[in-house]
């Protein structure tokens, strides 16, 4: 029970900062509702699942190789100028009232979850700092602690998305369509700089590759 609070309080603190998943969460949440922000959620824990099993099989070595690194960030940084500019130039679409039902389908968010949680962004994180926390009691004890500890991280994540998601669900009630337009236009453009960030990061990390 130590294992798992600890590593659920890890979970919760690392799930705080805003980043692209969360801005994205948000930008669907205010739009279409609590499910269709949680599908993005959905979404993003859906790749970090895979990359907790993927460090456990050993492939958490392969992602931290430069040329399998480099062309992630610019992968990454297309995927996130392309949504940027979806939710700019669709600002004032899909916006469902909050007393009637969204036509949009679930499955489409949840796809919008995979695209930003497979950013490079993401899986250098998991690599790097979830690696080494992981690691740590994957090392120490056996692959039962390591579950529980892995289980504990993804539950503090999901308690900070329903938690966001409870919010956004309350104020998109009393937010008007051109106010929800406003917030999808600046979720756009964090996304987009969110994107030229992992361009700077494609570029320098390949000027170092081969310099």
């Amino acid at each position: 029970m130590d294992i798992y609070l600890k590593y659920f309080l890890i979970g919760l603190a690392i799930a705080l900062p805003v980043g692209a998943i969360t801005v994205e969460m948000t930008k669907q949440g205010l739009k279409n509702g609590f499910i269709h922000g949680w599908a993005v959620g959905l979404g993003g824990m859906t790749i970090d699942f895979a990359l907790i099993i993927a460090m456990v099989l050993g492939f958490g070595a392969v992602l931290s190789l430069p040329y399998i690194q480099i062309p992630l960030w610019i992968i990454g940084a297309g995927f996130l100028a392309y949504l940027g500019y979806d939710s700019i130039r669709n600002a004032d679409k899909d916006i469902t009232p909050a007393d009637e039902k969204t036509t949009k389908s679930f499955w489409s968010t949840y796809r919008n979850g995979l695209l930003v949680a497979v950013s490079p962004g993401n899986l250098i994180f998991w690599v790097s700092v979830f690696g080494a926390v992981l690691s740590d009691s994957y090392s120490s004890a056996n692959i039962g602690s390591f579950a529980i500890a892995a289980s504990g991280i993804l539950s503090g994540i999901l308690i900070h998305d329903v938690g966001l998601l409870s919010i956004v669900s309350v104020t998109r009630k009393v937010m008007s369509r051109s106010m929800i337009r406003l917030v999808s236009v600046i979720a756009g453009i964090l996304l987009i700089g969110f994107s030229l960030y992992f361009a700077y990061e494609f570029f320098k990390a390949l000027w170092s590759y081969i310099g």
